[in-house]
């Protein structure tokens, strides 16, 4: 095999399925047993101080903490989209078997007890705003489960997908909390992280306008004016908050305003898609080409070294890395040299962060690299990088682009 993206894509797909997906995450601290066993668990201090300590350690603490390597609905809705994406480049019964073995595994992990299907995460969520108990739904992992099943309906015409990825759909319209701070009376909003706070964070508003709009316009979904209007305002939101330099910061609090990477990439990769599915209803062009200039300047060195902020070199981030490679592929119709960097980000990743066991490492910072191979958070995203990549090149090349 010549291409070293497409062995390193082969590559990581072993190794994450001999572990059956399951693996640490950066916020699983929370999961260890020594901690739940202790009243501590009861303190929001105790909660945050024992998330970042063992997130942040140059040494993993799982093990001495006696966390357990798990599966995440997350992990498992990236790890099925990196499959559709390779079944729709190698056409073969093999990836469409491993597609739906994938789906199977994210259907069994829904959250039940609300109004339409919805996923959370494997562990206590303790955050400065709010805390939510382990399997507490979210929309960031309910809207990547939302766009697999959709994407998988669309590839295999299974309406059993499509039902799925409506009934997302009614989760995020009855559930969801809408948190509107008027700027000029236009009824603008956003989306909450779950159905028990009332957080102001503008990319995972914008996963559940992505998710109402995207599959309301393409499925003829029987609420789609409703959810489009929805969408539209919560869209508008984010638009008026985009700073003058083209950037957004991570959301509306006074605790929420850096700016970095993969969090811009989704809220480009966001517009975009809001914008395509809306049929001329809203203009994004503008607001979209501002934040892609200033996300690509200031985020990438020339040999596709990927900051986490904007304003500092280290860390270097196998995450940003793999979420800039599938924005770039998103974005493309912005910019003719866009492939040309995803694939000088994905060749600077697999010199500096690949394991030669197949996996990805989490982080290179300025004395040392984190080599801990965290599941969801690094070797979901890379595989469905890569995976993006392959296709576009692929599609690329049929058209004689390249």
């Amino acid at each position: 095999m010549d291409d070293p993206i497409e062995q390193a894509f082969n590559d990581l797909f072993q190794w994450c399925r001999r572990r059956g997906f399951s693996g640490y995450d950066p916020f699983d601290g929370l999961n260890s047993r020594l901690f739940q066993s202790t009243p501590l668990r009861h303190s929001r201090t105790a909660r945050l101080i024992q998330t970042q300590l063992v997130k942040r350690s140059p040494i993993d603490l799982r093990q001495l903490l006696r966390v357990k390597p798990q599966q995440n609905s997350k992990g498992i809705a990236l790890f099925a989209l990196a499959s559709l994406s390779n079944f729709r480049r190698v056409k073969t019964a093999r990836a469409e078997s491993e597609t739906r073995e994938l789906l199977e595994s994210l259907l069994r992990m829904q959250v039940l007890g609300y109004s339409g299907a919805a996923w959370g995460y494997n562990f206590d969520w303790q955050n400065r705003n709010f805390f939510a108990p382990k399997g507490t739904p979210m929309i960031v992992p309910t809207a990547f489960a939302a766009r697999a099943f959709f994407e998988a309906y669309e590839a295999f015409k299974d309406e059993d997908y499509l039902r799925t990825a409506q009934s997302a759909c009614e989760f995020i319209l009855k559930d969801l909390r809408r948190s509107s701070e008027s700027i000029d009376r236009e009824g603008e909003f956003c989306f909450s992280y779950s159905p028990l706070d009332e957080t102001k964070v503008f990319n995972s508003s914008l996963f559940a306008a992505e998710t109402l709009i995207c599959v309301g316009a393409s499925t003829g979904f029987l609420v789609f004016k409703e959810a489009q209007g929805l969408a539209l305002s919560a869209a508008k939101y984010v638009l008026k908050r985009q700073r003058a330099d083209g950037s957004w910061a991570y959301g509306s609090g006074n605790s929420q305003v850096w700016v970095d990477n993969f969090h811009t990439a989704y809220v480009l990769i966001s517009l975009s898609r809001i914008m395509k599915c809306s049929a001329g209803a809203i203009d994004l062009q503008p607001a979209l080409q501002r934040g892609y200039c200033f996300w690509r300047d200031s985020f990438f060195l020339a040999d596709g070294w990927p900051k986490y902020y904007h304003d500092a070199l280290y860390p270097a981030d196998a995450h940003s890395a793999a979420t800039a490679i599938v924005a770039l592929v998103e974005l493309q119709d912005l910019d003719s040299e866009a492939i040309e960097l995803a694939e000088r980000i994905a060749e600077w990743t697999l010199r500096n962060l690949r394991d030669s066991r197949g996996f990805f490492y989490y982080q290179r910072r300025r004395f040392y690299t984190v080599r801990t191979p965290f599941m969801r958070w690094t070797q979901a995203w890379m595989l469905y990088a890569l995976a993006r990549l392959l296709e576009a090149k692929n599609l690329r090349r049929s058209l004689g682009h390249e």
